[in-house]
C-alpha cells in the first residue's frame, strides 16, 4: 500500500473522526508552545565573565537570574504533561466508528499491520500538523511581542532563540511520540474483517500494590540529604535524577492506585448503597477499575506537583519570616510584612498548576462524553424501560466523583510529602514551616470543582443520547 493511499485512508471518516483529529492537533500544539518555551528559557545565554552575573535586558526575575530559569523551564514543561494526557484521551473518540472502518479496510484485503499504520499515520499527521501550527504561532509571536520598555527591556526571552537541533526535535519528535503511542495502544487490538476484537488485558481485581510506589518516592525524598551529605556538593546530576525518580514513582503510584481506589470504592457502594444510581455506579466501578488511572491520570499528576508546590512555598514563607527576624534584630527594620524572592517564582509553578488542571479537566470532558455516547444504546434502553435520565446522571456522577475525592487527597498529601522532605528544616533549632492547610484546601476544592464542572457539561449529552431513536444507533 502506497502512503498516497495511507494517507487518504488516513484523513477519511466524518464529524467525529475529524474533531478526534483536531483535537490530537490542538494537544500537539499546546505542548509544542510549552516545550519551545521551555527552550527559549533554557537558551538564554549569561553574560561574559560571571555565569551567575543576571541578565539585566529582562524585566522578569525569573528571566533575570540563571539559577532560577531551570525552574521557570521546569514549570514550562509540566504543562506538557496534561496536554499529552488531553491527546491520549481525545485517541479514543469515537473509537467505535474507527473501529469499524479499520474493519472495512481488512474486509477489502488490508492486512493488520497496514490497519495499524493507518491509524498511526491518522495520529502522526495531526500531531504534525498541531507541532507546525504551534511552531508558526511561536516564531510570529516572537516577533510581535518584541517590545522593549522605555528602559530597553523585555518582558519576555523574544531576543534568544532556542538551537535549531532542540526545535527539530520538539517539532518533529511530538508526532513521532503520537504515533508510536497509538502503536502500543493497539497491540491488544487484532482488526478482523468481521470487526475488531480487544485481546483479553487485565483480569481480576486491582491490588494496592501501587502504594509501594508512593512510598519509595517518599523514600528517595527522605534520602536527598543524606545522599548531598555524604557527596558533599559533587555529582549534583546524581542527586537530581534520585528527586526525579522519585517523583514519577509517587505520580505513577498515584494514577495506578486510582484503580484500587475505583475497586474499593465500587464494593463499598455496592455493599451500603440502597438507590438505583449509586448500584449502576457501583457495577461500573467494580467491571473496570482501570479506567479511572486513564481518566484522572492527567489530573492526579498536577495535584502531585500542587502538594509539592504548597510545601515549597511554606518553606519559602518560613525562610522570609526567618530572614525578616535577623534583619530587625540587627537594626535594619522591616515592615512586617516578610517576602521572598523565591516567593515570587512559586506563582509561576501555581499558575501552570492551574493550567494543568484546567487542560486535564478538559481531557476529562472528553473522556465523560465519548462514554455517554459510545453507550448511547444501553442508556436509551434503560430510559425506554421506564429509568429517568436523573438517574443515569446520578449514577454517572457517582462513578466519577466516588474514585476521584480520594485519590485527590492521597495526590495532595503525597505531593506535599515529598515537597516537605526536600525543603527540610530552616534553622538551627529546628524549625519546620506550618503545614499549609489552606493552600492544599484550596487545591483539593479547586480540583473537585472542575470536576463537578465537568460532569455537569458532560450530562447535557446525556439527552441527546438517550432519545428511542439512539435504540437503532450502531
Amino acid at each position: 500500500m502506497s502512503l498516497a493511499t495511507l494517507t487518504r485512508l488516513a484523513l477519511a471518516g466524518n464529524r467525529t473522526d475529524a474533531a478526534r483529529v483536531a483535537l490530537t492537533a490542538l494537544s500537539a500544539l499546546l505542548a509544542s508552545l510549552a516545550g519551545l518555551a521551555a527552550l527559549t528559557v533554557l537558551a538564554i545565554p549569561g553574560p561574559p565573565g560571571d555565569p551567575w552575573q543576571q541578565s539585566e535586558q529582562y524585566v522578569s526575575a525569573l528571566l533575570r537570574e540563571p539559577g532560577l530559569r531551570g525552574g521557570t523551564a521546569f514549570a514550562l514543561v509540566l504543562l506538557t504533561i496534561p496536554v499529552l494526557a488531553l491527546a491520549g484521551q481525545s485517541a479514543r473518540l469515537g473509537a467505535p466508528a474507527r473501529d469499524r472502518r479499520l474493519a472495512a479496510l481488512r474486509l477489502a484485503g488490508a492486512t493488520p499491520g497496514q490497519v495499524t499504520r493507518v491509524a498511526m499515520l491518522e495520529t502522526g499527521l495531526a500531531g504534525l500538523l498541531g507541532t507546525l501550527v504551534g511552531l508558526t504561532g511561536y516564531l510570529v509571536g516572537r516577533s510581535v511581542l518584541h517590545r522593549p520598555d522605555a528602559n530597553g527591556q523585555l518582558a519576555l526571552p523574544t531576543d534568544v532563540l532556542p538551537p535549531v537541533p532542540a526545535m527539530a526535535i520538539v517539532v518533529l519528535g511530538l508526532p513521532v511520540l503520537a504515533a508510536a503511542a497509538t502503536a502500543v495502544l493497539l497491540r491488544r487490538v487484532a482488526t478482523t474483517p468481521l470487526g475488531v476484537i480487544r485481546r483479553a488485558g487485565r483480569t481480576g481485581s486491582p491490588r494496592p500494590w501501587p502504594a509501594l510506589l508512593i512510598g519509595l518516592g517518599v523514600l528517595a525524598a527522605a534520602m536527598v540529604e543524606p545522599i548531598q551529605w555524604a557527596l558533599r556538593g559533587a555529582a549534583v546530576e546524581w542527586l537530581l535524577l534520585v528527586v526525579m525518580l522519585g517523583i514519577f514513582g509517587a505520580v505513577m503510584g498515584v494514577i495506578f492506585g486510582a484503580a484500587w481506589i475505583s475497586h474499593l470504592a465500587g464494593r463499598t457502594l455496592h455493599r451500603y448503597a440502597r438507590r438505583p444510581a449509586a448500584l449502576l455506579a457501583a457495577r461500573r466501578l467494580t467491571d473496570d477499575p482501570w479506567a479511572s488511572s486513564r481518566t484522572f491520570a492527567a489530573l492526579l499528576a498536577a495535584l502531585i506537583i500542587a502538594g509539592g508546590a504548597a510545601a515549597f512555598r511554606a518553606s519559602f514563607q518560613l525562610r522570609a519570616e526567618l530572614e525578616e527576624e535577623q534583619n530587625r534584630l540587627a537594626g535594619f527594620g522591616g515592615d512586617g510584612s516578610p517576602d521572598s524572592f523565591y516567593l515570587n517564582t512559586m506563582d509561576l509553578v501555581d499558575l501552570a498548576v492551574a493550567v494543568a488542571v484546567a487542560i486535564a479537566a478538559t481531557g476529562l470532558l472528553v473522556t465523560l462524553v465519548e462514554g455517554i455516547v459510545s453507550r448511547r444504546r444501553t442508556y436509551a434502553a434503560l430510559v425506554a424501560t421506564g429509568v429517568p435520565r436523573a438517574t443515569i446522571g446520578t449514577s454517572i456522577a457517582w462513578q466519577i466523583l466516588a474514585p476521584v475525592v480520594p485519590a485527590v487527597l492521597i495526590a495532595l498529601g503525597a505531593g506535599y510529602a515529598i515537597g516537605r522532605l526536600l525543603t527540610g528544616d530552616l534553622s538551627r533549632g529546628g524549625r519546620t514551616p506550618d503545614l499549609p492547610l489552606q493552600q492544599l484546601a484550596v487545591q483539593g476544592a479547586g480540583a473537585i470543582v472542575a470536576v463537578l464542572v465537568v460532569i455537569g457539561l458532560g450530562l447535557l449529552f446525556l439527552r441527546s443520547a438517550t432519545e428511542v431513536t439512539e435504540l437503532r444507533a450502531g
